[in-house]
């Protein structure tokens, strides 16, 4: 079975791969250390009339870097970029913390080695599980810090060219060519919630690329290369990117308090499609059909009710019988991503206005005060 979610980090102790999904790397069967390598390897893999990956690649290399991170147990290698002047790196979580969901640790301590060889001690400003991102800090003094440009994955479209850069088996400074695959997955974070509006590519990414810079033809990040789904443990052909969206969202909060908050609304959802609707005589084709409330939460109390009945239709199981979320502040929940994108755009205390089709036929307007999300 093929396993999505591996992380893309490689820890200093062995030469295996890593192949835990959302896992640590400390004290994980890894790569190789290659602590002072500096070759570069070119991959390219897509050509399209213009994109220059050269000239990416000569922009947004000197802004990538190579990440340790001591554990009690180990070491772990990924990637990262400068994000400021002020000395602020951007990672994944899953580079520089230990442990499982709201258990997480962070590493003993942190290096950063910046293409110019200079390896300096960094400081974990704080990070957020759900996202899977890192903010770091080094001292700036005495550096030539080479921040990147941010870009929009709003504006992404399937099929066009993207470069990630990174150290992939401790090869630093590595440049691989792709294209974008599909926009708006879902792919497990460090907790039991989703990353919405994942991007999907097919440039070569591998252990050692996690935190690493996806980059459009301008050079600008549109994503911090992140999993990989995979047979083998490495690449296969499909690797994940955290939207530069999810990183903004991240970053301003990590600055702010070194943590982060999330709405919550207290519900696991399948989504409706024109023949399940069809099926279970609804009168609509589109929605999330709530198969679980969780007790106490958001939307238990404000009396939305789960599916107590089960139905398996076109092979897939479904619990039905509950009410279907139809909107979400007027915005229709089509795709199975919809309802928790929505959700995670507010802020915990905010109040949204559910359209919720109840079993019994009835439509209603249901006020929802959201809550923090818990961790685990």
């Amino acid at each position: 079975m093929a396993k999505k979610g591996a992380p893309l980090a490689v820890t200093l102790l062995a030469l295996m791969l890593l192949a835990s999904c959302g896992g640590s790397e400390a004290g994980s069967a890894g790569g190789d250390s290659a602590a002072t390598r500096t070759t570069t390897e070119v991959v390219v893999q897509a050509a399209d009339e213009g994109f220059d990956a050269a000239a990416v690649y000569r922009e947004a290399s000197p802004g990538v870097v190579t990440i340790r991170s001591i554990f009690d147990q180990g070491a772990a290698e990924g990637s990262g970029f400068v994000l400021d002047t002020s000395g602020r790196i951007v990672t994944n979580a899953h580079v520089v913390t230990d442990g499982e969901g709201g258990d997480r640790k962070e590493a003993k301590a942190v290096f950063i080695e910046f293409p110019d060889r200079n390896v300096v001690a960094a400081k974990i400003v704080g990070f957020d599980p759900f996202a899977d991102v890192a903010l770091l800090k080094v001292k700036p003094d005495g550096f030539d810090l080479h921040p990147l440009k941010l870009g929009d994955d709003e504006e992404l479209v399937v099929g066009q060219p993207v470069a990630a850069i990174g150290s992939p088996f401790g090869e630093q400074q590595s440049l691989s060519v792709g294209i974008v695959s599909a926009t708006d997955r879902s792919v497990q974070s460090l907790t039991k919630f989703q990353i919405e509006g994942a991007i999907q590519t097919d440039a070569s990414i591998n252990p050692g690329n996690s935190g690493g810079p996806l980059l459009d033809a301008g050079a600008r990040v549109v994503g911090i290369n992140q999993q990989i789904e995979t047979n083998s443990g490495a690449n296969d052909g499909v690797g994940f990117a955290v939207p530069i969206s999810a990183i903004k969202r991240s970053v301003a909060q990590l600055k702010l308090r070194g943590g982060v908050e999330y709405a919550y609304i207290g519900v696991s959802s399948q989504a409706l499609y024109p023949q399940l609707a069809e099926k279970l005589g609804l009168g609509i084709d589109h929605g999330g059909l709530i198969a679980e409330v969780v007790p106490g939460g958001p939307a238990d109390e404000a009396g939305l009710e789960e599916g107590d009945e089960k139905l398996r239709f076109q092979g897939i199981p479904y619990e039905t019988g509950g009410d279907t979320i139809v909107a979400v502040d007027g915005h229709e929940v089509v795709r199975p991503d919809d309802l928790a994108r929505y959700i995670s755009s507010h802020q915990p205390g905010d109040e949204v206005t559910l359209e919720v089709l109840h079993a019994d036929g009835k439509r209603e307007q249901v006020e929802v005060t959201l809550s923090k999300r818990p961790n685990g």
